[in-house]
């Protein structure tokens, strides 16, 4: 037993990382100096889970980790709806999450934009028409752009944003 135990202490119990992107370096650049040249500054997001399963902010959550770390580019996710530009909804819209969706807007200063990540957010997903569930993102506050996905990767979350400065 003893030999088991000292044999996992030699050897790392984890996986190695995985190699990084050029591309979504290269995206989350782009993206930055995109928001800089319309705005006047970074990008603030405000990430808003209106009733999800957590999935997609797992893949919202990537993008702010050690490994992609997009604070290094310049994109900031904020504590507050009145330091945001951009709100990410995820999640079906639940009855007990309307409101402070609908809060959370009105208190994100114009001009703003929100997004409804995920399939879930889009439409309902597969809680669409449940007791509990009023609709997708769209059904509460206006939406400017949907990334669809179940959940969608941290990639396309960076190529959606991207697609808010337009073509």
């Amino acid at each position: 037993m003893l030999h088991h135990l000292l044999q996992g202490l030699r050897r790392p119990l984890t996986e190695p990382p995985p190699p990084p992107d050029p591309d979504l370096a290269a995206l989350a650049s782009t993206l930055d100096q995109t928001a800089r040249a319309t705005l006047g500054h970074s990008l603030s997001i405000r990430q808003v889970d209106a009733g999800s399963c957590n999935g997609c902010e797992l893949e919202i959550h990537a993008l702010n980790n050690a490994f992609h770390d997009l604070e290094r580019y310049g994109l900031h996710f904020v504590a507050s709806p009145r330091h945001a530009d951009v709100l990410l909804v995820t999640g079906p819209v639940t009855r007990n999450m309307r409101e402070a969706l609908e809060r959370t807007w009105l208190a994100t200063p114009d001009p703003k934009w929100v997004v409804a990540v995920g399939d879930c957010g889009a439409d309902g997903g597969m809680f669409a028409g449940s007791y509990a569930v009023v609709g997708g993102v769209a059904t509460v506050v206006p939406v400017n752009l949907v990334i669809r996905g179940c959940p969608p990767t941290p990639k396309q979350l960076l190529q959606g944003l991207l697609s808010l400065f337009g073509p």
